[in-house]
């Protein structure tokens, strides 16, 4: 079940409480002490951290997560990261703004560094493995210049959908073989089953002995093949991906592309467990 605001700040009424659970998580209180070996903590008075009962030693949980160096209050952030859960299509900066009460410029760094924080508590596992098959696409992304054709000045995303599991994606700068190729090498275990499009640069796949290749011919309004390949998965990602961008963010840079498709990789990959969303972001931090 997913988390009410009311439970939210039930759990987290301020920045104390939010701070005792961030120490918790990456340290716990039985966390021996570095300089003396003791295992007792206490919380300083007006200053982020926690000392050693023994020695004095400090310990700032703070240290090493993407709230480092922020002066916003830690509750904020947390808060942050629950509206990230509540949303479909992502939580955009005016949002933030609007949410929190901080200034467009803090809401915007917060969301990116959230991105950041899913991308990485998500991991980058290869997909696939015998007696599983991996979709795969690439889709343009972005907008067009005045008068450009084609997929000129997008930026192309290739995405990796594992049969009922996980999606991976990548930007890539261009569709040619040489280039989409050693990424499919890098990301799908041996003994996939690969399903793609008739695009030219998955041609290798069929003499990769590694993996099972099937294609569909979109050019003939193939969707799904006799052998019931397709790419039906890896393009309803694409769908919603942008849905969100259009919708939520409006436009995105290429600059900062693989941030939104980290944040819609971690919420697809727990699709089926939506109560571990806010779960994995609030524990998923370094070990201290």
């Amino acid at each position: 079940m997913k988390q009410t605001v009311r439970q939210f700040f039930a759990k987290f009424p301020d920045d104390d409480a939010c701070l005792a659970h961030l120490f918790e998580v990456r340290y716990g209180h039985d966390h021996e002490c570095p300089k003396c070996g003791k295992a007792k903590w206490h919380r300083l008075k007006n200053v982020k951290a926690f000392s050693c009962q023994s020695c004095g030693h400090h310990i700032h949980p703070m240290a090493g997560t993407i709230y480092e160096g922020s002066t916003t209050p830690l509750q904020l952030w947390f808060y942050a990261m629950f509206l990230f859960t509540k949303s479909r299509n992502g939580v955009s900066a005016k949002e933030l703004e609007r949410q929190l009460g901080v200034t467009y410029k803090t809401a915007w760094r917060m969301g990116h560094k959230i991105r950041e924080h899913m991308a990485r508590v998500d991991g980058d596992e290869p997909l696939g493995g015998s007696g599983k098959t991996v979709q795969i696409d690439e889709t343009f992304v972005g907008g067009y210049k005045k008068g450009a054709k084609g997929g000129k000045d997008k930026a192309i995303v290739m995405g990796m959908v594992e049969q009922g599991g996980n999606v991976m994606t990548r930007v890539v700068k261009d569709r040619k073989r040489l280039t989409m190729y050693p990424v499919i090498k890098s990301n799908v275990r041996v003994g996939t089953e690969v399903h793609t499009d008739e695009l030219p640069a998955y041609n290798r796949l069929a003499y990769d002995r590694d993996y099972t290749y099937k294609s569909v011919d979109h050019s003939a309004k193939e969707y799904v093949g006799r052998d019931g390949q397709s790419t039906n998965s890896v393009e309803g990602f694409f769908m919603h991906i942008k849905r969100a961008i259009k919708g939520t963010h409006i436009w995105v840079s290429k600059k900062y592309l693989d941030s939104y498709l980290g944040e819609a990789e971690f919420i697809y990959n727990r699709r089926n467990a939506p109560e571990t969303i806010l779960t994995d972001l609030l524990y998923g931090y370094p070990k201290g």
